[in-house]
């Protein structure tokens, strides 16, 4: 059986695919799911009309998330923790302390969406990426100073 993916499907592939699958598979997993429609004449042509304004959609979006990776970028937060001897952190900074710092600035971030590798244990200044939209990330600065 012939279908449409409407969503990427891993292993199976991306959206406005034409794949062919088993039937069951078809019916039973992809269409109830919305993950796929038969591959109909109809559909094609409904198919076209609904990625163009995907793709149109898509765009908007990659446009303002541009927008707000710059502003991002200008954008700096300073994050006080406590230190003991020898200016060593009690605890650390995590991506958590710091979604909690950009909030107070005006920017609401997903903590999922800070790239962070590691949960920072020094003061001084970093670099924390954050994932704005699909592909554009934003490199801000975090402070990390004495309380």
């Amino acid at each position: 059986m012939r279908v449409i993916l409407r969503e990427d499907v891993p292993k199976l592939g991306t959206v406005g695919s034409i794949v062919k699958v088993a039937p069951g598979f078809a019916r039973n997993f992809l269409i109830p799911r919305a993950l796929a429609i038969p591959a109909t004449a109809n559909n094609l042509k409904a198919f076209e009309h609904e990625k163009a304004m995907l793709d149109s959609r898509h765009t908007k979006r990659q446009r303002e998330a541009e927008a707000v990776k710059a502003k991002l970028e200008r954008t700096s937060c300073s994050i006080s923790k406590k230190v003991g001897e020898q200016d060593k952190l009690f605890g650390a900074v995590t991506t958590q302390d710091i979604e909690k710092a950009f909030a107070a600035e005006g920017f609401q971030i997903e903590k999922k969406d800070i790239l962070l590798s590691e949960p920072i244990k020094a003061l001084g200044v970093y670099t924390v990426p954050i994932r704005v939209f699909d592909e554009v990330v934003a490199n801000t600065k975090v402070w990390v100073v004495k309380e």
